[in-house]
């Protein structure tokens, strides 16, 4: 079987522009730690209230023994919640989300932080924010008619004054 020199060096050049993609995808998730959730864990969305780990008491931020962060957030009807927290700064947070009623996006801009949240399932993810200030959370998945309002807030503080403010107020930790 005869192949066309011409023919030959463009299924090389497709082929080669294929591996360097994959090797883009490949670096890109070993280096910024963008990866698929390794947890598979449900939950039934119309009994979450419920629950008492998504109970409305357990929303927000929790340190628990170890003194590991977790964040648990609720999505539905067009926003987050809680609306706001307040985290610490260049510290490892374990994100826990469920949603209410349809599928939602979030992604918080400025970190490794963007899932999909789909009912029935919690979705788990770790990330830090680098430096204090205001991170926006969005909804990057289509999610109704009040989709564009649907939006969180993340207050990052420096380590020190995020302590402080925990050990002065019960209402940042729990």
């Amino acid at each position: 079987m005869h192949i066309d020199p011409l023919e030959k060096k463009w299924a090389q050049i497709s082929l080669g522009i294929c591996a360097l993609f994959v090797g883009i995808i490949m670096l890109d998730a070993l280096f910024h730690s963008v990866n698929a959730p390794s947890n598979v864990e449900t939950i039934n969305s119309a009994t979450l209230h419920l629950s008492e780990e998504f109970a409305e008491d357990n929303l927000g931020v929790e340190v628990d023994d170890d003194g590991n962060i977790i964040v648990r957030m609720v999505a539905g009807r067009y926003s987050f919640f809680p609306k706001k927290i307040t985290v610490p700064a260049d510290t490892k947070i374990t994100f826990r989300w469920v949603s209410i009623d349809v599928v939602h996006g979030v992604h918080i801009p400025m970190t490794n932080m963007s899932t999909m949240i789909i009912p029935g399932f919690v979705a788990e993810v770790e990330s830090s924010f680098p430096k204090p200030g205001d991170y926006p959370v969005l909804c990057n998945e289509y999610c109704g008619l009040g989709h564009d309002h649907m939006w969180s807030k993340i207050d990052v503080l420096e380590k020190d004054k995020w302590r402080a403010l925990q050990t002065s107020s019960k209402g940042v930790a729990k």
